[in-house]
């Protein structure tokens, strides 16, 4: 079999390359810091970011994107804000890569598939996204995401045999902008649901919020071209519910940090902020994502919150103001009938 790379040893990163080394397949996987990568070679650890799995013998870790060079496929799983100067320094582009990664990028609000292309030009590229927990995927406890294939069915052919295994199903789907949005989207509201549980506001405005937020996340998508079906599916509303829901999110948990610190019983969110080696990527997207909607017109309520609340603005007063907000019809089109 045909060694698979995987970019980034992250928690998601190693626990993909766990999972792509299940049947016995060669991975090579890109560590940037030294130290996680002596870990995983010399004890079949990655005690920094994933330390309760004992990883496969077939996996093997590198610091040098070299290595990488002759692999047909390549997941890449790195920070999105960094994913472009990574890219960057591989001396080859591979055949096929497959985005692991959900953010927006800062500064030019490019989806990862954008600058993607631009950092490696002769690839084909493609996003896994879905609802997954990196320590339950590397448990092999059953999982379905989205690969989303922008070279349609016949790139799907081949990345297919290579990702899937029996307790990782992907579905096939060629809107990758859907993908990659709903991947986006899902973490800075999952921030917001975090806030209401640091809050103790319940499970009531939880849900509420859920419901809510998915409709930002269609009226977004609907204005970059992203396609409903996509949304409603495993890389949208999928994962959406799973990170809402669980401190195993570590968008969720920033959440209630931050909920709890208007409390004053957790920490202030400059000070949570500056932890870079484990802040969710959920807070680099959530300004982002909050101005992009502000330029093109598109309501997302929550996410600006969010990014107020990210700016140290005070939880419980943005939760106020949103409640206060007027009354309106729940469905877009009784909302413009309503205003007409």
């Amino acid at each position: 079999m045909t060694p698979v790379g995987v970019i980034g040893a992250g928690a998601w990163g190693t626990a993909l390359a766990q999972m792509l080394a299940s049947d016995g397949r060669e991975v090579v996987l890109w560590a940037y810091e030294p130290e996680v990568m002596q870990a995983i070679n010399a004890e079949r650890r990655n005690p920094l970011y994933l330390p309760s799995a004992i990883l496969a013998p077939t996996i093997r870790a590198t610091g040098d994107l070299a290595d990488l060079a002759g692999l047909d496929t390549v997941l890449v799983v790195t920070p999105a804000q960094v994913l472009g100067r990574v890219l960057a320094g591989l001396p080859k582009p591979p055949r096929d890569l497959v985005l692991c990664s959900k953010g927006i990028e800062a500064g030019t609000g490019r989806l990862m598939n954008d600058v993607a292309r631009e950092a490696s030009p002769g690839s084909a590229i493609a996003v896994l996204s879905g609802p997954t927990f990196a320590h339950e995927v590397a448990a092999g406890l059953p999982t379905a995401v989205t690969l989303a294939c922008e070279g349609g069915r016949a790139q799907w052919e081949r990345l297919a045999p290579a990702i899937a295994r029996p307790a990782f199903r992907p579905y096939y789907s060629d809107d990758v902008t859907g993908a990659e949005i709903g991947g986006a989207v899902k973490n800075v509201l999952a921030i917001a649901c975090g806030v209401v549980d640091g809050l103790a506001l319940g499970q009531n405005a939880r849900a509420a919020l859920i419901a809510r937020g998915y409709a930002e996340m269609l009226r977004f998508g609907e204005a970059l071209g992203a396609e409903v079906e996509t949304l409603s599916g495993l890389c949208g509303l999928g994962d959406l519910v799973l990170t809402c829901s669980s401190t195993s999110s570590r968008n969720f948990s920033l959440g209630v940090m931050l909920g709890k610190g208007a409390l004053g019983e957790g920490a202030r969110a400059a000070d949570l902020m500056a932890d870079r080696r484990t802040v969710a990527e959920g807070a680099h997207t959530a300004p982002v994502l909050a101005d992009l909607a502000a330029e093109r017109g598109i309501a997302m309520p929550i996410v600006a919150a969010v990014g107020a609340i990210l700016k140290g603005a005070d939880a419980r007063e943005v939760v106020a103001a949103l409640l206060a907000r007027p009354l309106r019809a729940e469905l877009e089109s009784d909302a413009k009938d309503l205003l007409a």
